[in-house]
């Protein structure tokens, strides 16, 4: 993948509750998120877990699921981790 690829992730915490993000670079996006530096919504509800990573390619794309994935139910998002390892885009 190049540097330019955009992701989508999908974070569990230890309530598990599932928070949605996009990234060019995961890894790193996922650091920030343990160390507290990352979005408010995980702050302090850790220890947290990457369950989900998949290539979406441009910003605008990896936007637009984004949104989409974040009007799911907590049931439908839990679905879909069953089920695939990738979510159409």
């Amino acid at each position: 993948m190049t540097e330019h690829t955009w992701f989508i992730y999908l974070v569990r915490t230890a309530a598990g509750h599932l928070y949605t993000g996009i990234s060019t670079d995961v890894e790193r996006r996922f650091k920030e998120h343990t160390a507290g530096k990352g979005a408010k919504y995980l702050r302090g509800k850790g220890p947290l877990s990457l369950v989900f990573k998949q290539a979406v390619g441009e910003r605008a794309a990896a936007l637009k699921l984004e949104s989409t994935i974040k009007k799911m139910s907590k049931y439908e998002k839990e679905a879909m981790l069953r089920g695939s390892s990738e979510i159409s885009k």
